[in-house]
């Protein structure tokens, strides 16, 4: 683990700020675009990667793959298994890491764009799940870091706008989603009264990464969870 460790660490922290400083260029061409005035960006990069990400030293972070492995391992898993579980966590844990560089470096830099109103969220990539295609429907508001999920790989887009457009800003997405969602399970109501998807979303609070996309109903597990002995 620790040579794993002093191998991948500065590569993960690598990536986090080449992440950090392309994000922040493109909305600095971005800004340019919306006011000629606009000024170059300065962004500290310790604030927006490494520990500042989370809360938590990276080592004590990337030291959860191999938790996995070993508890599977206890549990009497193949060690083929156990590996490949602690590999999917590895690739968990990357993914959010640089997902969270990208949302830090908005928030952190539009906070000083004051032409940009709120945010968007710009589905990429082959596969969008349900959470990030629902999301992307509405605005979010350019001080709150952006929600995301583990391995989400979606795009913050600032916005600059005259007024508010309201929560929901696509209504043709949002129409398609619910034609999506009727041929799935046979049942959609765009009156909002059985299934109103407005209200399927939601950002649950993280201790570590932040606002987290979920489905209404969810929450994360607490220390009032534990059964303790007596």
């Amino acid at each position: 683990m620790r040579r794993f460790q002093r191998q991948a660490l500065p590569v993960i922290l690598a990536g986090e700020r080449q992440i950090a400083t392309l994000t922040a260029s493109y909305l600095e061409q971005l800004y340019k675009d919306a006011d000629s005035r606009g000024q170059r960006v300065r962004l500290d990069l310790d604030t927006v990667t490494g520990t500042a990400l989370r809360g938590v030293d990276p080592a004590d972070v990337y030291e959860r793959p191999f938790k996995e492995l070993r508890a599977a391992l206890a549990d009497d898993v193949s060690l083929d298994e156990a590996v490949d579980r602690g590999a999917r966590r590895l690739d968990t844990l990357v993914k959010t890491d640089l997902q969270l560089a990208r949302t830090h470096t908005v928030r952190e830099v539009a906070e000083g764009m004051p032409r940009f109103e709120y945010t968007v969220r710009e589905l990429q990539g082959e596969y969008d799940c349900a959470l990030c295609m629902i999301a992307s429907t509405q605005r979010y508001h350019k001080r709150d870091l952006a929600p995301i999920h583990p391995g989400c790989d979606c795009l913050v887009k600032t916005v600059t706008a005259d007024y508010d457009p309201g929560q929901v800003i696509d209504e043709e997405r949002l129409e398609r989603i619910h034609e999506l969602v009727e041929e799935a399970i046979g049942k959609a109501d765009r009156g909002g009264r059985a299934v109103d998807y407005r209200k399927i979303i939601v950002a649950n609070e993280h201790g570590e990464i932040g606002p987290v996309l979920g489905f209404a109903g969810q929450r994360f597990t607490g220390p009032d969870d534990i059964n303790l002995p007596t």
